[in-house]
């Protein structure tokens, strides 16, 4: 009883997303094509019935893989809008806050704590009475 099998993932060599973040754009967008093409293979042979269970395992390896590419990809494209919009006065609609569409057509603090002009008048001619209590 020695150490188990080494799993189908150490063998492939997972890609890591330090080393996704050194790439650039155009080699990122070539891997993500290379692996797209991969899955779709190891699909068409998992359908098919040829392949073990390490094709099956890799499936899962592949489509791990796809999603860290695109992480960093829409990552790094990300910080380069948030670069290129520091100076414009407005936000790209991907890089303002989610929220909820209630709470995105709110009023702001600032219009919602306004009054009126006959408002104003009321606070100014009835303040709020203070009493003085007895202890």
């Amino acid at each position: 009883e020695g150490l188990p099998e080494r799993s189908p993932h150490t063998k492939m060599g997972k890609i890591k997303a330090h080393e996704l973040r050194e790439k650039k754009n155009s080699d990122l967008l070539q891997q993500l094509d290379s692996f797209r093409t991969e899955l779709s293979q190891l699909r068409v042979s998992k359908v098919s019935g040829q392949g073990g269970p390490s094709k099956l395992s890799k499936i899962k390896v592949i489509r791990k893989s796809i999603a860290r590419v695109l992480t960093v990809y829409n990552e790094k494209r990300r910080n380069a809008l948030k670069k290129a919009s520091l100076k414009s006065k407005f936000i790209p609609l991907d890089l303002r806050k989610k929220q909820t569409r209630a709470m995105r057509r709110a009023l702001s603090s600032y219009w919602a704590n306004k009054k009126t002009q006959k408002q104003q008048k009321k606070d100014s001619y009835y303040p709020l009475r203070r009493y003085a209590l007895k202890a």
